[in-house]
């Protein structure tokens, strides 16, 4: 078995090192071995680890001056019971800070209570089209969602009267419970079991809300496309989601589906389009004049001789970009448009243009070897 690395070196500081030194130390360590940010690597998951014990010993005065007096042999044992340290689930945002003070508090007591309460997030899916995207449209959604129930102003109770404080936890939605970790005591605070957090009970529960506290009614959302959105972008409108009692409402999302275009694909900024032309159309070329998502002709200038499979690029008639100024371009692909059925005025014609525009069924293997040696190039 490895023998154990000090660990001050783990942690890359002097033995004198301050509060301070050992939290900046560690920070970076932690960040630079999570394992978010070095998935399948062993080696990291084992410094990660190692710097989580580290930190734990060191960050706290008792464990500290046992550790300086007798290493890693103290003759009370592991601080962290027969099983050793485990480790710490410890996430990205909390070494960024927003939770970092409380992620080892759990180990040697005095924990803090969790988080306030918060309803669920709600999803809805909302079709859009192109000229929405286009156009940084304001549209107006109408959909069933979760408020507080008026009957009972969100209480879930039928009278004021109907809701008392709970015993168990003095009304506090939490209670303490003490659990000892080999020779420590570690203090836990969870939400309380008979009131699920709340702090009150029902007596008697609402009649219109079943004591849920919410009602779902019909609401009128009026919300803006961003310019330039993609397929699948989620919105979010804070406390519209779930209410909860004695807690705030959780988060509304609306996810914007892009419908299909008639003739339009996406990609991006850009815009594909695939365009039939007829025989003559390619041979003398031409000009189309299409309705375009700006509002303004999108006018496609077929130059003579062209070939199908060709693409022809219309700059900067695209969608805007997300970020950034400017649109991307629109990209046509020609497609020779061969009709289903010939009369008899249509298979004459033909037959006359044979000699000029035919291709001799001699001179077939040339022009495949051409063909071939041209898509080489």
């Amino acid at each position: 078995m490895a023998e154990k690395r000090d660990y001050y070196e783990v942690l890359e500081v002097s033995k004198d090192a301050n509060e301070d030194e050992l939290k900046k130390s560690f920070r970076s360590l932690a960040r630079k071995y999570h394992p978010d940010k070095n998935p399948d690597d062993s080696d990291a998951e084992h410094l990660f680890k190692e710097v989580q014990e580290a930190y734990a010993v060191l960050s706290n005065p008792e464990q500290r001056r046992q550790y300086d007096m007798f290493g890693h042999d103290s003759p009370s044992g592991s601080p962290f019971g027969p099983g050793g340290f485990q480790g710490v689930n410890i996430n990205l945002d909390d070494l960024f800070g927003g939770g970092f003070e409380s992620v080892f508090s759990g180990i040697f007591g005095g924990g803090r209570s969790s988080r306030g309460r918060r309803g669920n997030d709600v999803m809805l899916r909302h079709s859009i089209t192109l000229e929405n995207v286009f156009d940084e449209a304001e549209i107006e959604i109408s959909a069933k969602l979760s408020t507080s129930c008026e009957s009972c102003d969100g209480t879930g109770a039928q009278t004021p009267e109907d809701l008392q404080r709970c015993s168990t936890c003095g009304g506090q939605g939490r209670i303490m419970q003490q659990v000892r970790v080999g020779p420590f005591v570690q203090q836990m605070v969870s939400d309380c079991p008979d009131c699920s957090g709340v702090g009150n009970t029902i007596r008697k529960r609402c009649t219109t809300c079943r004591g849920t506290g919410s009602a779902r009614r019909e609401q009128n959302l009026r919300i803006t496309i961003p310019r330039g959105a993609e397929d699948g972008l989620r919105l979010r409108h804070r406390g519209k989601g779930e209410p909860i009692a004695n807690g705030q409402s959780g988060d509304l999302y609306i996810q914007l589906d892009l419908e299909p275009h008639a003739w339009f694909e996406r990609d991006g900024p850009d815009l594909i389009m695939a365009l039939p032309l007829g025989y003559p159309e390619m041979m003398l070329g031409t000009q189309v004049e299409l309705p375009h998502i700006d509002g303004k002709s999108l006018v496609i200038e077929v130059p003579a001789g062209a070939k199908p499979s060709e693409t022809l690029l219309v700059p900067g008639r695209g969608m805007p970009h997300r970020r950034g100024r400017g649109r991307g371009d629109v990209t046509i692909l020609l497609k020779l448009h061969v009709p289903d059925k010939f009369n008899k005025s249509m298979r004459s014609t033909l037959e006359a243009m044979r000699p000029s525009f035919g291709l001799p069924i001699s001179d077939i293997e040339d022009a495949v070897r051409r063909e071939a040696q041209d898509r080489r190039n």
